[in-house]
């Protein structure tokens, strides 16, 4: 049995349930999010073995059976709309989160791309970085500082051609509007207020030109490279993630041997078996590295470039032999 964590609405998941009903798998999809409210785990210890439940939507689930978990973009616990006090609810669901890691702990099965505590310190760009330099990939030259004294010598040492960028691109709520921070062309006028860098931690890196962006996605081994025209768009010159599809082509690249098996080492050096990898390839040929989101998106490349990404998955999920490191 396949155990699916994601919230109800996820459209990733959707793209992939009919491509593991072909192949006989069956699965529940389950979002931890209705945990403890409209949902109930039982772990019990009887002699010689452990047995774990699941009770939600009126049904029964025996989730010892679970054989592989797609541990997608799982809610947070909530406590039921009647606790109302600050201090219970958010008791409530601490305990609730503590329980979680534990019970998942307990399932004896694979992961894709991992346990929350694997994800947690993979999703850390620092880990990242230090380990892809390791591994051999070519990184910038890379300053992550809250210090304001950082910036002006970072700036000159990339010649005036410097970008800045958050440690996290997860959108935050400010004054009722949703916001993003993308990646950010520092100019010469920003050095004066260099001071509000003290608030927040930020990557500084020099400007790497760019002939085309790589998107690498990588299940288990497998190594599936797209290429993005981001120079084509102005809007997606300096991030790809303003998005442009009319503009900024996306198409299937053939990446080198050595660069695919260093992709695929570095999701095996975190100790996942997913990742999205985002790199540059400059106009001299060179491939730069710049992050690994270890649970990043896919569907987009798979819509505009036809990689089998989901099929990769559903394989993954479903096959007998591991591909975990």
């Amino acid at each position: 049995m396949l155990l699916i964590l994601s919230e109800p609405g996820d459209t990733t998941v959707r793209m992939v349930l009919p491509k593991l009903k072909a192949r006989g798998a069956a699965v529940v999809w389950w979002d931890p999010a209705q945990y403890p409210a409209a949902a109930r785990l039982t772990a019990r210890f009887p002699a010689g073995g452990t047995e774990l439940t699941l009770v939600t939507s009126g049904e029964t689930v025996d989730l010892s059976r679970t054989t592989a978990v797609w541990n997608r973009r799982p809610g947070q616990p909530a406590a039921a709309a009647s606790v109302t006090a600050g201090d219970l609810r958010e008791r409530a669901e601490e305990l609730s989160e503590w329980f979680l890691e534990g019970f998942w702990d307990l399932l004896d099965a694979r992961w894709l791309p991992a346990r929350h505590p694997v994800l947690r310190r993979a999703h850390n760009k620092l880990v990242h970085l230090a380990l892809a330099q390791r591994l051999g990939f070519t990184v910038p030259h890379t300053v992550i500082t809250n210090d304001p004294a950082e910036l002006v010598p970072a700036y000159e040492h990339a010649g005036g051609r410097l970008i800045a960028k958050p440690i996290e691109y997860a959108p935050f709520e400010l004054d009722g509007a949703r916001h993003t921070v993308y990646t950010t062309v520092v100019q010469r006028r920003d050095l004066a207020g260099r001071a509000r860098l003290v608030h927040e931690p930020t990557i500084l890196q020099p400007y790497v030109r760019k002939a085309v962006e790589l998107r690498v996605t990588v299940v288990g081994r497998q190594v599936f490279a797209a290429e993005i025209a981001s120079q084509d768009s102005p809007r997606t010159r300096d991030d790809w993630r303003h998005y442009d599809h009319d503009r900024a082509r996306h198409s299937v690249h053939h990446l080198p041997g050595d660069v695919a098996r260093r992709c695929a080492d570095l999701v095996a050096a975190l100790g996942v078996t997913f990742g999205a990898i985002d790199l540059i390839l400059t106009p001299d040929g060179e491939y730069v590295f710049l992050e690994i989101n270890p649970n990043g998106q896919w569907g987009w490349i798979e819509d505009l470039t036809g990689l089998p990404i989901g099929d990769a998955i559903a394989d993954w999920l479903t096959t007998a032999e591991t591909d975990a490191p």
